[in-house]
């Protein structure tokens, strides 16, 4: 486990057990990401054996949990919060909302009508 943990946070927020994670689980997923699909693509190719395709299907079930893409989560970048997160702004609803308020967020407002 501690290969997958990243050695520098180049983060550049504010973090806890939660983002540290999700921050090495990206980094993971990047690295991996050529050999995934190098191996997923032998296992589609039906002109292959049978048998150097089941040899790879064993590789990619075998390679670790942090380099599947499914594995990441979003997560608020202010409070590390994993639900009620929107994905334009990275941020969780309310740490949205008090940003808007306050007029950290350039082009939101409160609307009115």
């Amino acid at each position: 486990m501690s290969m997958f943990r990243a050695k520098k946070l180049d983060i550049g927020c504010y973090y806890n057990a939660f983002i540290i994670r999700d921050h090495s689980k990206r980094k993971a997923v990047a690295a991996a990401e050529p050999e995934r699909q190098a191996l997923r693509y032998i296992i589609r190719n039906e002109t292959l054996p049978a048998r150097t395709r089941a040899i790879a299907q064993l590789q990619l079930t075998q390679m670790h949990a942090y380099t599947r893409p499914t594995q990441i989560r979003n997560r608020c970048t202010m409070g590390g919060k994993g639900r009620g997160v929107l994905r334009d702004f990275k941020m969780s609803r309310f740490m949205f909302r008090m940003n808007a308020l306050s007029g950290n967020i350039p082009g939101v407002k409160k609307a009115s009508w």
